[in-house]
């Protein structure tokens, strides 16, 4: 069986119009079959979740040591990372720096070209999505193939995660059947799940043995030991990270931690947030390259630390918050907004409500000032937090940076990108209003008067709800009455 070409081609996440953004947002509400798949799957991972947690008092307790964990290594972060990159070339890695996706892109293509590689092989990693890496690489005319099972399949679909933690959770298994078919030479149609999974995994396995170099991403980064921690379920992290030549692996700075026993309520809390398990199938801990006397492992280690907008995100002390993530796509799961438009209708590479505040910082607002509104701020999205970031606050911190008015020194890149005059002209106005007796009587008493001249379209708010329209008697000329 041989594989096809991965498809290095798939398109780039680009971020498009206002008006183009609606449309997809619509496009998925107006999709049955998405609508559906996406309710089971949530409904299925809340309930998986709920049942790892049957003692809320242990829950609370973990999730503020869990919080607490991140707060502390985030308030030491260059100490850290500067202990982390001591320590891991003491081990034998070779530690690199990136602030741009560019920058780590053009690390990652030199290493491969000193090694002349032809095929990189992938675990799971979303920085690598971040960077647009596959994309990078086949410009490159270098073959980087996907072999965590969902990001194979979304890859052979020339399309993007749309979950962080379930990439093809928006596929049926119809779906994955026909692509196989189309897609896999000497493969038949089946819509068998086994089936698909061991096509997959033989499909993969011949990619193991060949590729030059093997590239994973980094769930935690321990800076006492220099060690590299990865969770996965599918064993492919452990053949990336083992059989190539070369391992490279690449993650955010803020994954750093100070201590190997501040992995351990992180990674409890992670599987049981993520997936719904008590433990991953597979926890890997990387601290360097083989030595003389072991059997396996690659003979070269590299680490590859990305900025990519986090240092804006530490520098401002609510902001860090955001960094605290771990990534474990619980806030999705119980997202109402995502649950009924899915992740491509955000057109970034992290969506939902961890998208919502991560993408701004490494997009800047010009591009994403619409992103913060996409919520309905209900809250859930806060309260199943494992590391209790805020979200909520988070989101009406960032509406406000995306709609005030274009400051001298902004906190944010694209500070202002949404402002508009006029609204702001109107809320001024509003306030000025409202903040007086003798206005507030006076505007209500003509806007009840004049009730018939209420426009009946109202920006936004008349997209998907009726206008709104002054009473014909206001709430005080009633009361008088009574009297």
């Amino acid at each position: 069986m041989t594989a096809p070409r991965p498809a290095g081609d798939a398109r780039p996440i680009t971020i498009v119009s206002a008006e183009a953004l609606r449309q997809r947002i619509h496009g998925a509400v107006n999709d049955p079959h998405l609508r559906s798949s996406f309710r089971g799957a949530m409904d299925f991972l809340m309930a998986k979740r709920a049942a790892q947690f049957p003692d809320a008092d242990e829950l609370a307790s973990l999730r503020s040591l869990s919080e607490s964990i991140r707060q502390y290594s985030l308030s030491r972060l260059p100490d850290l990372l500067e202990q982390l990159e001591a320590r891991l070339t003491a081990n034998g890695v070779h530690v690199h720096w990136a602030e741009t996706p560019d920058e780590a892109n053009a690390i990652l293509l030199d290493i491969a070209r000193r090694h002349a590689a032809q095929l990189i092989v992938k675990g799971k990693s979303m920085v690598s999505e971040e960077i647009e890496f596959n994309h990078a690489m086949h410009a490159a005319g270098i073959d980087a193939l996907e072999s965590d099972m969902g990001e194979y399949i979304v890859q052979l679909a020339g399309e993007k995660p749309s979950h962080i933690i379930m990439p093809a959770i928006h596929q049926t298994k119809q779906q994955i059947a026909r692509l196989f078919a189309d897609k896999i030479p000497g493969v038949d149609y089946t819509d068998n799940v086994d089936a698909l999974i061991q096509i997959g995994r033989r499909v993969l396995r011949e990619k193991f043995e060949t590729a030059d170099i093997g590239l994973s991403g980094v769930n935690f980064a321990v800076a006492e030991t220099g060690t590299l921690c990865l969770v996965e379920n599918e064993g492919n992290g452990r053949m990336c990270t083992t059989v190539p030549r070369v391992h490279v692996a690449i993650t955010g700075i803020e994954k750093v931690v100070e201590k190997l026993e501040h992995v351990a309520p992180l990674y409890s809390i992670l599987t049981r947030s993520a997936t719904g398990q008590s433990v991953s199938t597979y926890f890997n801990l990387i601290s360097g390259p083989r030595k003389p006397d072991e059997r396996d492992g690659p003979e070269e280690v590299h680490l590859v630390l990305l900025d990519n907008g986090r240092s804006q995100a530490y520098a401002d002390a609510q902001l860090r918050k955001t960094l605290q993530c771990i990534r474990c796509g619980a806030c999705m799961n119980h997202c109402p907004v995502y649950t009924r438009i899915g992740g491509h209708a955000y057109g970034t590479t992290y969506p939902g409500p961890i998208g919502k505040i991560v993408s701004p910082h490494m997009m800047g607002l010009q591009q994403t000032h619409l992103m913060p509104s996409l919520s309905s701020l209900c809250g859930a999205c806060g309260e199943v937090c494992p590391v209790k970031i805020p979200i909520p606050e988070l989101l009406i911190r960032l509406r406000g940076e995306a709609q005030s008015a274009p400051q001298a020194n902004p906190v944010m890149a694209g500070q202002g990108a949404g402002h508009d005059r006029l609204v702001s002209f109107a809320w001024r106005a509003w306030a000025r209003v409202y903040a007086s007796p003798l206005g507030y009587r006076t505007f209500s008493w003509l806007a009840s008067r004049f009730r018939a001249l209420t426009p009946t379209r109202q920006a936004g708010w008349t997209a998907a709800r009726l206008p709104l329209q002054p009473a014909p008697r206001r709430l005080r000329d009633m009361l008088r009455d009574r009297r």
